[in-house]
């Protein structure tokens, strides 16, 4: 990240946009303090509750009720990807969930090494509800590397083990639509959560609940109080919070007929 935001400034100031650049320097400067907050007092940061976690142990519940698995996967990425190591913070939640309740897991793998680290969170999940005895590591199955044969496994699964709860975490491609009616028409509770904005509504329009682009992250910040998810997530915020202030006050110079602004940000 930080080799990238070099780079990006280098170009930046080259292009002769020396705004751009200053800017680009401050948001830096803010992802710098919110990474060191959130790793010196995680608790200070107080991240909002959203209404599809409370979704996630209902699933869970439902699937226990009727006798049949819980689905997970986290997505298509790798690790190198932010939203991925969301997905695995919320696998870890829902891991312990069906380790409580005696549900089987099936945690479903594209990428060898998240298949692995997906594995170890699964059976330290089972550990720390005293279940080690119960953890199979047939629970966390890697499929296949390619898109579409991977979905086609994940639907083989879906057909084969009827899961009552889909978990669909990470980032996806056009394989989300497959996932998704499939997993309506068996008939699951599904609860998916992607940053990927150009899959966003086949989620939705298949999906029970929906985590919509940074809404992963602050799930898996709330879920797991990882103090690099925390912390990106307030380094999010706070540009936000700048770039509305240079909104406002560009907006109330121009009504008071100033193009202050405009001139500086076209430099």
């Amino acid at each position: 990240m930080h080799g990238m935001t070099i780079y990006q400034l280098e170009v930046v100031l080259r292009s002769g946009r020396v705004a751009q650049g200053v800017l680009l320097v401050i948001i830096g400067i803010l992802t710098v303090y919110a990474l060191e907050k959130a790793k010196r007092r995680p608790e200070a940061i107080k991240v909002r509750k959203i209404p599809a976690i409370d979704a996630f142990e209902e699933a869970v519940g439902r699937a226990t009720e009727m006798g049949r698995p819980v689905f997970y996967t986290p997505g298509m990425s790798g690790l190198g990807s932010l939203t991925t190591l969301s997905a695995l913070s919320i696998l870890d939640y829902v891991a312990r969930l069906t380790a409580r309740y005696n549900v089987p897991i099936i945690v479903a793998n594209r990428n060898w090494v998240v298949y692995q680290v997906a594995e170890g969170i699964v059976k330290n999940a089972y550990l720390a509800e005293g279940k080690a005895d119960q953890f199979n590591p047939e629970m966390v199955r890697y499929i296949a590397s390619w898109q579409f044969a991977f979905a086609a496994g994940c639907l083989g699964i879906f057909f084969r083990e009827r899961p009552a709860a889909n978990f669909y975490m990470g980032y996806y491609y056009a394989e989300s639509l497959e996932l998704a009616e499939s997993g309506y028409r068996i008939g699951a509770v599904q609860i998916a959560g992607t940053t990927s904005t150009a899959q966003l509504p086949f989620f939705v329009a298949a999906c029970d609940y929906v985590l919509i682009g940074e809404e992963l992250y602050a799930a898996a910040a709330f879920l797991a109080r990882d103090p690099k998810i925390v912390g990106v997530l307030l380094a999010h915020d706070l540009s936000k919070i700048l770039t509305l202030a240079i909104i406002l006050i560009g907006a109330i110079a121009i009504t008071a007929g100033s193009t202050i602004i405009l001139d500086i940000l076209s430099k």
